[in-house]
């Protein structure tokens, strides 16, 4: 962090998002991880949670920097995906079934990934925005899905599977955004940082690039 670049927190464990904030030039100057309850509620729909979720995160965020004199004023991005075919929330998997139910559900079928991000900015306000992905998985065989399961690829996923490893192979169709499935849609999320004010282009230069 430079003296006259603002603060920004990654409230997140996920090492995917933080390479993908990496990829594009911007690195975090803190990662504080937010623990909410992911529970859907009754009757709520995919889309709806990836959003709650998303604000969710950014509150219990903005509530830690508030705490925390060293970090209230940074700004706080959060993201949460939600992985459902039609109606029904696939879980993140942690167990062998649950990697193998949702292996068997995707198998040859259409699906979509919700990816809620949220942003608190210096103000304390929060702002989000939801992204949705739509994607078709090949059929797999059951020598696939024993294969899949037996790399351990899929454990924590959102679906059980991880599109940025083995399982890109699976996907023979997919329209919206390929980084909002890997876990940050970073087209919405430099929007979002932007709009608040975060120098989102201060990486990009490369310092044997003399500026003018």
């Amino acid at each position: 962090m430079t003296a006259d670049r603002p603060k920004l927190v990654l409230a997140s464990a996920s090492p995917r998002r933080l390479g993908l904030l990496q990829q594009v030039g911007i690195d975090p100057d803190h990662l504080h991880p937010t623990d909410v309850d992911e529970t859907p509620l009754k009757a709520e729909l995919p889309r709806q949670l990836a959003l709650r979720l998303a604000k969710d995160k950014a509150e219990a965020a903005l509530a830690w920097s508030q705490r925390d004199r060293e970090w209230t004023g940074a700004h706080i991005l959060v993201a949460d995906t939600v992985v459902a075919v039609g109606r029904r929330i696939l879980p993140k998997a942690e167990t062998v079934e649950e990697a193998e139910d949702c292996l068997r559900l995707l198998s040859g079928r259409s699906h979509r990934v919700w990816t809620g991000i949220g942003l608190v900015t210096p103000a304390g306000a929060i702002k989000a925005r939801l992204v949705e992905t739509r994607l078709r998985f090949k059929r797999l065989s059951t020598a696939e899905i024993a294969a899949y399961v037996a790399s351990d690829e899929w454990r924590g996923k959102a679906g059980g599977y991880a599109i940025q490893g083995i399982a890109g192979g699976f996907v023979v169709k997919l329209i919206g955004s390929y980084t909002a499935v890997v876990g940050l849609p970073l087209a919405e999320t430099l929007g979002l940082l932007e709009g608040a004010g975060y120098p989102v282009r201060a990486g990009w230069v490369s310092p044997l690039v003399p500026v003018a």
